[in-house]
């Protein structure tokens, strides 16, 4: 019998997971054909979502779980689910139920036709703000021009990956991590499943405006060098506009006798090339960052405890 794990990322969930075990539940004994498991990883929550899951563990021992030091971040904290997942196939899901189990028999149904890779690509974006969805899409825009991986749209974490993604995803053991991108960058057989995706059950979302801008400064600066190539360009043209500049000062001055303009001009000039430079040292210095951060090779995950893994 085939087994299939579902990795559920947990930080401050207690509200939502009782309401998310009992749609699991009726998943998993609908679909007695396969081997379940549901692997939760709390991710340093600061409420009693670990006391809610020994709760669930005691009640069916089809629950597992890790309990990580501290909050790594939902990336490190699928990474850990990687490592410990046992299934012949993991599904990736939200513990606040906006990723609906009504999908999961689908995906089974694609990858037991050989897909190892079923995303689930959102119809809706639920309740979100008008400049968050904007700036979502307008973002994968650029990402998908500046990439030479195909950054799938509207697609996030909700998926099935076969034994082969699995395996794949853990050698990949940056600390800076987009898994977003990783998924598309390890390849293999894909399949889309179209959902709905609801509003989050209860609590509120961990990703506000600032850890997603943050997310999307990962996911460029971890596949594409587009923004130092970018740098390069601006300087290049920058430095033949002044060159050009210079060569009409010097023109009108000597032939025609132009006076040269003064304190404006000047300051104008250092102020935006001031403001150029700074630009492009910083995004060095984003590049710079993720090399000095993988260069410590620090453990991206530290484990408290565990269960049935």
């Amino acid at each position: 019998m085939k087994k299939v794990s579902i990795l559920v990322p947990c930080y401050n969930e207690e509200a939502s997971l009782q309401a998310l075990y009992e749609a699991l539940r009726q998943l998993m004994d609908a679909q007695n054909n396969y081997q379940w498991e549901v692997l939760m990883v709390n991710d340093g929550s600061k409420d009693n979502t670990i006391q809610i899951i020994k709760q669930l563990r005691n009640q069916d021992q089809r629950i597992c779980y890790i309990d990580l030091s501290r909050n790594f971040g939902k990336e490190n904290a699928m990474l850990a689910g990687f490592d410990y997942a046992s299934g012949d196939c993991m599904v990736i899901m939200d513990a606040d139920l906006q990723h609906p189990p009504h999908v999961i028999p689908d995906m089974l149904k694609y990858w037991e036709e050989g897909y190892e890779d079923v995303y689930a690509k959102r119809i809706t974006r639920g309740k979100e703000s008008w400049l968050r969805k904007h700036f979502s899409l307008l973002y994968y825009h650029l990402l998908q021009k500046t990439t030479r991986v195909e950054i799938l749209e509207n697609v996030g974490d909700f998926r099935l990956l076969d034994r082969k993604c699995i395996d794949a995803l853990k050698q990949l053991r940056e600390t800076q991590r987009y898994t977003k991108g990783m998924y598309c960058w390890v390849g293999f057989k894909k399949h889309e499943v179209l959902f709905e995706q609801g509003d989050r059950l209860a609590g509120e979302s961990s990703f506000n405006f600032g850890r997603l801008l943050s997310l999307a400064i990962e996911g460029v600066t971890s596949f594409t060098t587009a923004p130092l190539r970018f740098a390069t360009i601006l300087g290049l043209v920058i430095s033949l506009v002044a060159f050009i500049y210079m060569c009409y000062i010097l023109i009108t001055t000597l032939i025609w006798d132009d006076p040269v303009a003064g304190y404006p001009t000047l300051i104008t000039v250092i102020l935006f090339l001031g403001g150029v430079q700074l630009l492009s040292l910083g995004i060095i210095g984003e590049y710079l960052g993720r090399i000095f951060y993988e260069t410590k090779e620090r453990p991206v995950y530290l484990i408290r405890e565990s269960a049935g893994v």
